[in-house]
């Protein structure tokens, strides 16, 4: 079985593999010039940008010589589904597609047993090839981490737990639909389309719940300007929202403050110290840092929730011969 596999399936581990290794490399190379921005290490300047001068000057290089990098890495995200899709699709389908189905299914091979192992190999060769990224990835980014944290939209995807379960509902999708529509190009298309629609879906919608955000109210101080004092929790937490709030807790809108703010330019007056004298509060709502990795583990196991129950559909239709 496992010969018979790896001659049905090794044009997309190859291709794959090269993909993963060649992203490697150039994560590798561009990671260690990065992380030699640091002499300390990364870590150690976590938090520190325009407190520690060294850190200081190190984030300003780092986001001079390689900014670029940080904002192609969030078109990584798809790498999980790529990998996922492109080994579900053809799962299934390829068999499908060509009738290899009817002789495999007639050898001393139980059908089952036959599903079971190209779902173990396969799986097992997404998880490989996504962990492996991930954790390149992973150490790339650190020292864009500790400039921003890692619930930023480009580090939270792309670390953790979260990339081979994403990895895995892709394959899921792909080969469900690949035993649906027997066709594998059709397959991966809704495999991708799947992915985008619940991971754009979970983002918006389910990401921020896992929690109740906590949320601050601080007195507006009397010196300096508006620009530094508005509302910033630390450097690494996820904020949801932030603004401003009268003596009784209500929230302004937009139009209220500026509003406050054209008074305030009116009378001729520091805004700080106008706003300050009416009681108005700062707020803010967000998620501390420390709940990265349990939103990591909320979010896989969500996804690795969804990828069982489609490979749950694809074995009751090979057992059921419904194909």
């Amino acid at each position: 079985m496992s010969w018979l596999i790896w001659r049905q399936h090794r044009t997309e581990v190859c291709v794959l593999g090269l993909l993963v290794g060649l992203f490697g490399i150039a994560l590798l190379v561009l990671g260690t010039q990065a992380h030699d921005l640091f002499p300390g290490g990364p870590a150690r300047c976590a938090g520190q940008s325009g407190v520690d001068d060294a850190c200081t000057a190190a984030f300003r290089r780092l986001d001079e010589g390689y900014g670029y990098v940080e904002n192609l890495l969030a078109a990584f995200y798809l790498v999980p589904v790529v990998i996922g899709a492109f080994l579900g699709a053809p799962l299934l389908a390829r068999e499908l597609e060509d009738g290899t189905w009817q002789l495999a299914w007639t050898q001393a091979v139980p059908r089952t047993r036959w599903l079971a192992a190209k779902l173990a190999a396969l799986a097992g060769i997404t998880v490989t090839l996504t962990g492996t990224f991930t954790a390149v990835l992973t150490w790339f980014r650190q020292p864009f981490d500790a400039w921003e944290g890692r619930f930023q939209y480009d580090a939270f995807d792309l670390q953790g737990l979260v990339p081979p379960a994403y990895a895995l509902f892709a394959f899921g999708a792909a080969t469900t639909a690949g035993a649906i529509l027997r066709r594998s190009l059709p397959a991966f298309g809704v495999a991708f389309g799947a992915f985008l629609v619940t991971r754009m879906s979970v983002a918006l919608l389910a990401r921020p719940a896992y929690a109740t955000p906590l949320t601050t109210t601080n007195p507006i101080p009397v010196g300096g300007t508006d620009a530094e004092h508005r509302p910033a929790p630390g450097f690494a937490d996820w904020t949801i929202d932030r603004g401003y709030a009268d003596t009784t807790g209500r929230r302004l809108s937009s139009t209220e403050y500026y509003d406050l703010e054209a008074a305030a330019n009116q009378a001729g007056t520091n805004l700080n110290q106008f706003l300050h004298a009416r009681g108005i509060q700062q707020f803010k709502v967000y998620h501390p840092a420390d709940r990265f990795w349990t939103f990591q583990l909320i979010e896989a196991t969500l996804f690795l929730a969804v990828a069982a129950a489609l490979i749950a559909v694809v074995v009751w239709r090979v057992r059921r011969r419904l194909i």
